[in-house]
């Protein structure tokens, strides 16, 4: 494996075999891209991959991690608990660096793993993509897009098409639809996610691997926009 990280569970070559044969557009595109190389992150459970995710929202990845830092050692150098950011006090969280939302949301993510709404990693495993959506999406601050991101690279899902991405949405556009060559790309260009429902009934069940390489289409594009890290 490459720097340590998993590889999906899945065929990544029969998904990438399937996706061409049922459109051959995406085909092209996965013929001038190369192989699927997608490496899953490390498995924390639903509470610390959240815990991060929270954390990092509307940030610059330093800023965040510098956060993230402060807070894990405050903690002694681990993951704190449910039970822990519950019991902080709160001038000493937002000591951190958190902000008073961030730290609402921590809160309410460690209540709601502690009622069972945020599954252990060890149930989440077992439940179908929608009802994870359905439960993360409870914890205050957690949207769909975070739940997705957390489908496609930590849990290995297969079939995730996050169409409020905007990477994946410039990506749609850049490979079928048909935009002025000399216009530089703007948000209107930018497809629709009904548009991108539609078409990606046809990459069932390897949604996933296709909006990787709709992240691809940018970068060929010249116009990066990659997978987020």
């Amino acid at each position: 494996m490459l720097d340590g990280r998993r590889t999906p569970r899945y065929d990544t070559t029969l998904a990438c075999k399937e996706l061409a044969e049922a459109d051959p557009v995406l085909g092209q595109l996965i013929e001038r891209a190369g192989p699927y190389t997608l490496r899953l992150k490390s498995q924390h459970s639903p509470f610390e991959a959240l815990l991060e995710s929270i954390i990092y929202q509307q940030l610059h990845g330093k800023a965040a991690a510098a956060i993230l830092k402060r807070l894990l050692t405050y903690f002694g150098e681990y993951h704190p608990t449910p039970e822990h950011i519950l019991a902080a006090p709160e001038d000493r969280m937002r000591g951190c660096g958190l902000s008073a939302n961030k730290l609402l949301a921590l809160r309410d993510l460690a209540a709601k793993t502690l009622d069972g709404t945020v599954p252990t990693l060890t149930q989440i495993r077992r439940l179908p993509d929608q009802e994870i959506i359905d439960r993360l999406t409870q914890v205050r601050g957690i949207g769909p897009w975070t739940v997705e991101m957390l489908l496609i690279f930590r849990l290995g899902r297969p079939d995730v098409l996050p169409v409020s991405d905007y990477g994946i949405r410039k990506g749609f556009a850049l490979t079928f639809k048909r935009l002025p060559k000399r216009k530089p790309f703007d948000a209107t260009m930018l497809a629709k996610p009904a548009e991108m429902l539609r078409r990606g009934e046809r990459w069932r069940p390897w949604r996933s691997v296709a909006s990787w390489y709709m992240w691809r289409a940018c970068d060929l594009a010249g116009k990066p926009s990659p997978p987020p890290e």
